[in-house]
């Protein structure tokens, strides 16, 4: 009789061939598939000025930068996933292009000149963002409309975003956030009386798709560590949650804090957090070597 406990698992070949992908390529996939949905199904996007404008200074100036810095041009993909960011998050009053300029070249900007120990701290998008609304509040806002209760766009966008993050090895990063949001947000609609759903309508969004399978997960931006980056996320989401109180509770925020509270309690934590793992990153390392002369 056949031992079918020893039958080997076939795992599908294109499976396989994904673990051999720049993880940007999966990102600037799973962008680009929010974008397309969300212009065609709901036009979100506001015209596609905006999108060239913002491809071009983002691709540009990261050429230049990278050109005048490194010496050699680099990958224009993580330019490539700014600039769509930008394209469908930014909505500036009027329609103004200019904003797509300025916010382009400070996310791109960001990584050459925001440095420590040779790396940049924050996630380019989230920082552009999130300096362009605290610096102009009343030009500019963040798309934060839900997809409603269409089943199919938000069941092929968690889809496809659950599968590439699986990929690239962060699921763990967006299922833990999401968790997060999830158990706050009921404790706060509990807490105020408030009604469940309408807290926890925002992961429907474009904007919180974007947030938990691309900005928390940033390969670049994240501690190392399963433990330490699922022990950020859940600070990133309670800071979020305290943004959100202090909405509710009318506290002299600035206006960008009860417009896009996810992306500030990034824009706080994760920054802090990177910095610290850098900043030990040496003490642990020397530590590292004496044990090994040591033995």
């Amino acid at each position: 009789m056949e031992d079918v406990s020893a039958t080997p698992i076939v795992v599908p070949s294109w499976w396989e061939r994904g673990k051999h992908i720049d993880p940007r390529y999966l990102i600037s996939g799973l962008i680009t598939l929010v974008l397309v949905v969300a212009q065609f199904r709901y036009h979100m996007v506001g015209g596609y000025d905006r999108l060239l404008v913002a491809l071009l200074t983002c691709t540009i100036t990261e050429a230049v930068l990278s050109a005048f810095v490194r010496g050699k041009v680099v990958n224009l993909q993580s330019a490539y996933i700014s600039g769509l960011s930008l394209t469908l998050l930014l909505k500036p009053q009027a329609g103004a292009l200019i904003w797509f300029v300025f916010g382009g070249f400070l996310a791109i900007s960001s990584k050459y000149v925001l440095r420590y120990r040779d790396n940049h701290l924050w996630n380019p998008t989230n920082f552009a963002i999130s300096a362009l609304l605290l610096a102009a509040p009343n030009h500019l806002s963040v798309l934060s409309h839900q997809w409603g209760n269409d089943l199919v766009t938000n069941l092929v966008i968690w889809t496809f975003g659950l599968i590439i993050v699986a990929r690239i090895r962060v699921l763990h990063i967006t299922l833990s956030y999401v968790l997060s949001f999830l158990v706050l947000n009921a404790i706060r609609a509990f807490a105020l009386g408030q009604p469940l759903l309408p807290e926890i309508a925002p992961l429907t969004g474009p904007m919180y798709q974007l947030f938990v399978f691309f900005m928390i997960t940033d390969p670049r931006t994240v501690v190392r560590g399963r433990k330490n980056q699922i022990i950020v996320v859940v600070l990133v989401a309670a800071v979020e949650a305290l943004i959100r109180l202090g909405s509710d509770q009318n506290w002299p925020l600035p206006t960008a804090f009860n417009v896009a509270p996810a992306f500030l309690a990034l824009a706080i934590v994760g920054p802090i957090a990177k910095f610290m793992e850098l900043r030990r990153a040496p003490t642990q390392q020397r530590q590292q070597q004496l044990q090994g002369q040591q033995h």
